[in-house]
């Protein structure tokens, strides 16, 4: 039993010890510790979710960027306006 507590107590302190040394710096949003191992695994599960999507939806991903460079020439207002 001494073994075991001995065992539970090393690992908690190799996780203490990695948790603190842990640190992301993304522009100025800087974490360290338990928040930035929270922001990195953020990171991966929504490049993840992303990779996924594209995936999904690869063969409708031209149509969608025609529709979106379309709707931004429109918000845009460069070309001249049809009075009605």
């Amino acid at each position: 039993m001494a073994k075991r507590a001995g065992l539970v107590k090393a690992v908690f302190k190799g996780i203490a010890r990695t948790q603190e040394s842990f640190s992301v710096e993304i522009g100025p949003l800087r974490a360290r510790g338990i928040p930035a191992i929270l922001v990195a695994v953020t990171g991966v599960v929504v490049a993840g979710g992303v990779a996924s999507m594209l995936a999904k939806g690869a063969a409708r991903l031209p149509e969608s960027l025609r529709e979106a460079r379309a709707l931004a020439e429109t918000l845009r207002g460069d070309r001249p306006r049809l009075n009605p």
